[in-house]
């Protein structure tokens, strides 16, 4: 099992960045594939950024596209997720997730581990 914990959340004004942690505990991160993802009110959940569990590969979202990094620190067993030129529309609950050997999958049904979610909110 793995446990999931995003941190780094808030309110930010349009333009502006903020960078989200998710701290994962219980079994070797090295060997879990990571992703993304965000609900916003009244919205589906939709896929942000993805990672391989060994790195090197990254896939994102056309909405954020050049606008935010997806990244990993296996020896602090963390994902990252640094958020620049936010929108309004950027808005939402951003979840982490995990799954062994991951290849940076799109699809949140392929993730097996998820984390509680940490509120963005961008103003305009």
């Amino acid at each position: 099992q793995v446990q999931l914990e995003e941190s780094g959340g808030g309110l930010v004004q349009a333009g502006g960045s903020l960078r989200l942690s998710c701290a994962a505990s219980g079994r070797s991160f090295s060997n879990y594939g990571m992703g993304w993802f965000r609900q916003a009110p009244g919205k589906e959940r939709e896929f942000v950024a993805a990672i391989r569990w060994s790195g090197g590969t990254t896939s994102y979202a056309d909405s954020v596209k050049g606008r935010f990094t997806v990244s990993r620190d296996n020896a602090k067993n963390t994902g990252y997720l640094q958020m620049n030129s936010l929108k309004p529309e950027d808005t939402a609950v951003y979840y982490c997730a995990a799954v062994r050997w991951g290849l940076g999958s799109r699809r949140d049904n392929e993730y097996d581990y998820w984390g509680q979610g940490t509120q963005v909110t961008v103003s305009s």
